[in-house]
């Protein structure tokens, strides 16, 4: 599944000068959104997360969402109101004892309930995909997994089945869409307390990229841009909890026995990434 995700992204424009144009027009259009508040203060949140998740879904649904459209405020509603609630105790809680979790109330259930929701969309999408579906014009990456259903070959019954394509769909949506965001809104934060450091940026970008359309070449050209960014990405620190993980099976690693477990280990990052060496 990981090497479907991997080259169907990279057809349908992931590391190619095709998402860089997609992103340039998509850049070109949030820059709109920002002008015509004329100055006035508003909330950068709707609107980033909206231009980002455009990015995705081009891939995903060759689609393009206008920022007020009622669908994709709804999307980013159910997502971020799951992000904030996985910060919470119960959450966490629910990570390292599900099965006690399951039968207690709290924030976790409302996650569930938004994914529900969330996932209507996807599978009322996949079925719309499904009806139009042309084997030889693949649209978009939904196209890419659907065809693959239909070759009829033992890993398209073991792989690719409705439930993968959901979780595939959702996790490219919801984190790509919400980690990208958060350290884009991290960036104009930082870049407004420290006019300096935005300065010395700018000018590089006046230096290098000009008046011409930014490119991914142009990074080897923009040291300090690059380091600024890094340093964004880091002060940032936007997932200092890692993926939950536990053993499905007892396992032997480097010498160590770690047995079969049923609870789920969670790393926590943070120190690392803000601590002194």
């Amino acid at each position: 599944m990981r090497r479907f995700t991997l080259s169907t992204l990279r057809d349908y424009g992931m590391g190619k000068r095709t998402i860089e144009d997609r992103i340039i027009e998509e850049s070109e259009c949030l820059v709109q959104k920002f002008k015509s508040y004329k100055g006035k203060p508003f909330d950068d949140l709707t609107c980033i997360n909206a231009a980002v998740a455009n990015i995705i879904v081009s891939i995903l649904l060759s689609h393009r969402f206008d920022y007020e459209d009622p669908t994709i405020l709804k999307l980013i509603g159910l997502i971020n109101e799951n992000v904030r609630l996985f910060g919470s105790p119960w959450v966490r809680l629910y990570n390292s004892f599900p099965l006690l979790m399951d039968w207690l109330p709290g924030p976790h259930r409302t996650i569930f309930r938004n994914m529900r929701e969330f996932q209507k969309f996807l599978r009322a999408t996949f079925t719309k995909q499904k009806k139009e579906l042309d084997v030889n014009d693949q649209r978009n990456l939904i196209d890419a997994f659907l065809a693959k259903q239909q070759e009829g070959k033992p890993e398209s019954t073991e792989y690719y089945h409705n439930e993968n394509l959901t979780a595939l769909v959702g996790n490219l949506f919801a984190a790509g869409m919400e980690t990208t965001s958060t350290t884009l809104r991290w960036g104009l934060l930082l870049m407004m307390k420290y006019p300096e450091i935005q300065q010395k940026v700018h000018n590089e970008i006046e230096q290098v990229i000009g008046s011409a359309k930014p490119q991914m070449e142009h990074r080897k050209q923009m040291p300090y841009t690059d380091a600024v960014i890094h340093e964004i990405q880091r002060f940032g620190d936007i997932a200092p909890n890692s993926v939950p993980h536990s053993t499905s099976e007892d396992v032997t690693f480097r010498g160590y026995f770690i047995p079969k477990v049923r609870n789920r280990v969670q790393l926590y990052f943070r120190s690392v990434q803000v601590g002194g060496n």
